[in-house]
């Protein structure tokens, strides 16, 4: 890629969840971490929440490889949402009404399951196993992942969970009333997480209903993380707070969570395109 090449996008989302989605299958691009963090910007880039990169897949049973970006432009290794906006396109390309999105952190089984009532495509994805096991999630020493010894002013006890990406939720009683964007940076950062953590804030709110949100490592306060969502499902079943199958309310929408008996955790939600165009060749300067 060079400053004069012309390079297209699509600017998509998951509920709010936004992401600026490059296709890199027949040319490679040239992203320095600058350009990474250049197009991410929403003052002097294109602005999103994950920047994501189409590449040819390397496993035979893969449709597309899907590399993430967070906005510093560090390398991630899952993104639930993302995973549902690449699977349409690819679907959309190949007329196809389910297709397998290989990542970092494996295979990703997805389908179409129907059109919402607002007329968007609504996308299920298969997002692997649940880890548990305090290595793999990582923290940084032994512990029971079902209450990790985490506190922060309001918060604590927290459930720790993987889904190819560390999280960390806590239940609270009043979601309104916690200081997200306040505590969310410190706990991130929190020594016990070496590889920082997205940090959930959770509230069961009736019977199978969660409302949700989530500081993600590097990107903030986002409308909608459909790992977390996943994460949260997991964490609520394993407490006992609800059943394995539950609506997670976020700012953006709901996604329908099921943590299956096989371990792997589906995730069905909407998907949507607002629009494309081509990156200025200032940006990759």
């Amino acid at each position: 890629m060079t400053a004069t090449a012309d390079v297209p996008f699509r600017k998509m989302h998951g509920l709010g969840n936004d992401f600026v989605v490059l296709d890199a299958r027949s040319r490679p691009l040239d992203l320095t971490l600058e350009r990474r963090r250049t197009i991410a910007d929403r003052r002097r880039g294109v602005g999103c929440d994950q920047l994501i990169v189409l590449e040819p897949p390397t496993d035979r049973q893969a449709d597309v490889f899907m590399r993430i970006y967070n906005p510093d432009g560090g390398e991630a290794g899952a993104c639930g949402n993302a995973t549902r906006c690449v699977a349409h396109v690819l679907m959309s390309e190949r007329q196809a009404d389910a297709i397998v999105v290989q990542t970092i952190s494996g295979l990703l089984d997805s389908e179409k399951t129907g059109t919402g009532a607002n007329g968007l495509p609504i996308v299920s994805v298969d997002m692997g196993p649940a880890l548990l096991d305090w290595r793999d999630i990582p923290v940084n020493e032994a512990c029971d992942t079902l209450h990790l010894p985490v506190a922060l002013g309001p918060v604590s006890d927290p459930v720790g969970t993987s889904m190819g990406n560390p999280h960390a939720t806590f239940f609270v009683d009043d979601l309104d009333a916690i200081p997200v964007t306040q505590l969310g940076p410190q706990l991130e950062t929190h020594a016990l997480f070496p590889e920082r953590a997205n940090i959930g804030f959770a509230q069961i709110v009736g019977e199978n209903r969660i409302r949700l949100k989530v500081w993600e490592r590097s990107a903030g306060l986002t409308l909608a993380c459909g790992s977390g969502a996943c994460a949260t499902l997991v964490a609520a079943a394993r407490r006992g707070l609800t059943a394995r199958k539950a609506a997670v309310i976020v700012d953006g929408g709901m996604l329908d969570i099921e943590w299956q008996r096989d371990g792997h955790v589906l995730m069905t939600g909407g998907v949507a395109q607002s629009f494309a165009g081509t990156l200025d060749p200032s940006l990759l300067v």
